[in-house]
């Protein structure tokens, strides 16, 4: 059955999203591989799962649909030209050599959809190929992965985002993260909820991560340059929203080059139609190039203020800030513990990590209700509720 999708703005009513409870691939995770799989620390599992389910639990009890990857993925793999893509997917690895490939290709061929899910999530091990043989299967450490782990898959944000009735499937920038992507791809494909949904961005295309995107209001973007997503992928998604009549401004706006601010929305997120909760060390120093389309050609201003520039695109006078706390050491704190990374359910409806207290107190004195949620063993991913979820359908704002 399909479902007609649709998200212009990042504060509308939050009808369903897509989530990925975390599981056996957070367990791949040692001091030994943390690092190159991109978390600061080794997350508890269990609680890790614990505080996704209250997450989850806190969207249904605001009448939000609640998908998750896993299963949408599992259907999709009951699908034979879904299944031989992902498996064509994997086996596209310069690092597995002939012989281990074709040894790798018989073994996922014969698995189930649920076991295939499993391993394409979840990585596989090089003892857990029982019928590894040749060169490279011999040189191979025993802890190391024939196929990799995604444990940053929690973050489902990054690898798609919508822009009206469009999506678009990103291009990680990170290694670790480039299978995030096939996965989120293959569903869009061939998942039956998803029919006759047209992609206004791929993965072959230049790297662009969903963290940097933000719908400020219908027709308007937010896109952050830095880390992650690269000016040729900002300049490339605007030509394709600008050439589907999505949008009629970007605003392409560079953000540090740094592990506390990777994607845009870990320094601002939208709380309501005109209000935004923002790292205070930033927010009257991030600017903006304002971006738009003549006769196909890009037209593209000086920079300005980030605030002001908004501002004007959105056709209102002024973009309130509710910044994480006036103390630096305070707002710096909750800054890196993904206090400005909110997930508006709706207008002046968030959820946030409870342990931002004083950011916490910050929104409700402005008039936002916070759904408080825990986040110790999630965060350590370096992601709020924001990165966590992917919304696909709102109502208009």
């Amino acid at each position: 059955m399909t479902h007609a999708y649709r998200v212009d703005s990042e504060v509308g009513r939050l009808r369903t999203v897509l989530l990925h409870r975390p599981g056996a691939e957070l367990r791949r995770l040692t001091p030994r591989n943390n690092d190159q799989l991109l978390f600061d620390g080794i997350p508890w599992v269990g609680r890790a799962q614990q505080e996704h389910d209250a997450f989850a639990q806190a969207l249904r009890d605001h009448d939000v649909e609640v998908l998750y990857l896993t299963e949408l993925l599992q259907d999709t793999l009951e699908y034979q030209p879904a299944r031989d893509e992902a498996i064509a997917g994997v086996l596209d690895d310069s690092r597995l050599g002939d012989q281990l490939r074709k040894i790798l290709e018989a073994f996922l061929g014969d698995l189930t959809p649920e076991a295939l899910t499993q391993v394409l999530v979840a990585g596989l091990a090089h003892e857990e190929l029982k019928t590894g043989r040749g060169l490279v299967y011999q040189l191979m450490d025993r802890h190391d992965f024939v196929i990799d782990p995604l444990p940053n898959l929690l973050f489902t944000r990054d690898s798609s985002v919508w822009v009206g009735d469009r999506v678009a499937v990103t291009s990680l920038a990170m290694p670790a993260r480039e299978r995030e992507t096939a996965l989120a791809q293959l569903i869009y494909r061939h998942h039956p909820r998803f029919e006759n949904v047209a992609p206004v961005y791929e993965p072959a295309l230049e790297h662009l991560e969903g963290g940097d995107v933000l719908l400020l209001a219908p027709g308007v973007l937010a896109i952050g340059t830095g880390e992650r997503t690269t000016p040729a992928g900002v300049e490339r998604l605007a030509r394709q929203v600008f050439a589907s009549g999505l949008v009629h401004t970007v605003l392409a706006v560079p953000i540090a080059q740094d592990r506390a601010t990777m994607h845009l929305d870990t320094i601002c997120t939208m709380v309501d139609v005109d209000k935004v909760v923002m790292y205070p060390a930033v927010a009257y120093s991030l600017t903006a190039y304002t971006v738009t389309s003549e006769n196909g050609d890009l037209r593209v201003s000086r920079a300005r203020p980030f605030l002001e520039a908004a501002a004007q695109a959105m056709s209102i006078d002024r973009l309130s800030v509710i910044d994480t706390g006036l103390d630096p050491v305070t707002a710096e704190r909750e800054q890196w513990d993904d206090g400005n990374n909110t997930l508006a359910v709706g207008p002046r409806l968030a959820v946030a990590y409870e342990r931002n207290v004083e950011t916490n107190a910050r929104l409700e004195a402005a008039g936002i209700e916070v759904i408080r949620i825990e986040g110790s063993e999630l965060g350590s991913g370096r992601g709020g509720p924001r990165c966590m979820s992917c919304p696909v359908l709102r109502d208009p704002a």
